[in-house]
């Protein structure tokens, strides 16, 4: 038997993660898998591989914020949208506190993974294992597209990105896990935003049969970690703030952003990222 914690969708919550680690040590798990967009949109940079560094993390693969944060530290920039413009300040906040190996861990991470565990096969991914963006398994979403995510040879895939938790079967019945999300809870019905604790999940196998899944709710300060992004002085903290009391995410309102950016005077912060990466 052994107990695995699935985590995900960090976003950047330091305080978060420590509490779902803290849970999840108390629960006995053994191994930590991490299914990718441990940065972004909150102050957490270095501090969260650290803490991935004190775990027995077994797995890390790429989300696509992992993406938005190597298009700041790289580039090219595309500045069509105000959302890419959010995405390149934040992500050169992030920047700006990470070493180079750090940058270089990013660089290495893998779209998908598989580990063997007590004779079952798991897939890691954060959407499909050719890529991790996207909306095709949302929980509502059609059965060909989770049939494409556990592909022909594992017994169960596991996957993160659309911030809910969730278990399925694939057509030809192969276990499909989400773990939901750490940092960043939205529900879509409106009255369960009510829970806005960070989730994650624990996965226990018992031998070559179907392991038991428990999905697990973990308390943490908010305040605390509010007080770390004012502290730290992370752009665009009025968002974050929303998004931890609230559950109110707007990084796809194009409209909020452009006049959040102008208020804020950040696109002289964006000439200069733009200067950094073209002296680069």
């Amino acid at each position: 038997m052994t107990k695995i914690a699935l985590i995900s969708d960090v976003h950047g919550d330091v305080t978060a993660l420590r509490a779902v680690v803290a849970d999840a040590k108390r629960a006995g798990c053994t191994v930590f898998w991490l299914l990718g967009d441990l940065f972004l949109p909150g102050p957490g940079a270095h501090d969260l591989l650290t803490i991935l560094n004190q775990l027995p993390l077994a797995a890390y693969v790429r989300g696509n914020w992992e993406d938005n944060l190597l298009e700041a530290i790289d580039g090219p920039i595309q500045l069509a949208r105000p959302r890419k413009i959010y995405l390149a300040i934040l992500g050169d906040y992030v920047r700006a506190q990470l070493t180079a190996t750090d940058i270089a861990r990013l660089h290495q991470l893998p779209l998908v993974q598989t580990r063997t565990v007590d004779g079952l096969t798991f897939q890691l991914s954060h959407n499909l294992p050719t890529q991790n963006w996207g909306k095709t398994l949302r929980p509502v979403g059609d059965q060909p597209a989770f049939d494409q995510l556990a592909g022909l040879t594992a017994d169960v895939a596991v996957y993160g990105h659309t911030h809910q938790q969730l278990m399925r079967w694939s057509s030809t019945g192969q276990l499909i896990i989400n773990p939901g999300t750490v940092g960043m809870p939205y529900p879509d019905w409106p009255r369960f935003t009510a829970d806005l604790r960070a989730q994650y999940a624990i996965v226990t196998t018992h031998g070559v049969t179907l392991p038991t899944v428990d999905f697990r709710h973990v308390a943490y300060d908010v305040e605390t970690e509010l007080a770390l992004a004012r502290d730290r002085r992370l752009p665009y903290l009025t968002m974050y703030v929303q998004q931890l009391r609230e559950g109110m995410v707007n990084t796809h309102d194009a409209t909020a952003l452009t006049q959040l950016t102008t208020r804020l005077g950040y696109h002289q912060r964006l000439q200069e990222i733009l200067k950094r990466l073209h002296q680069e």
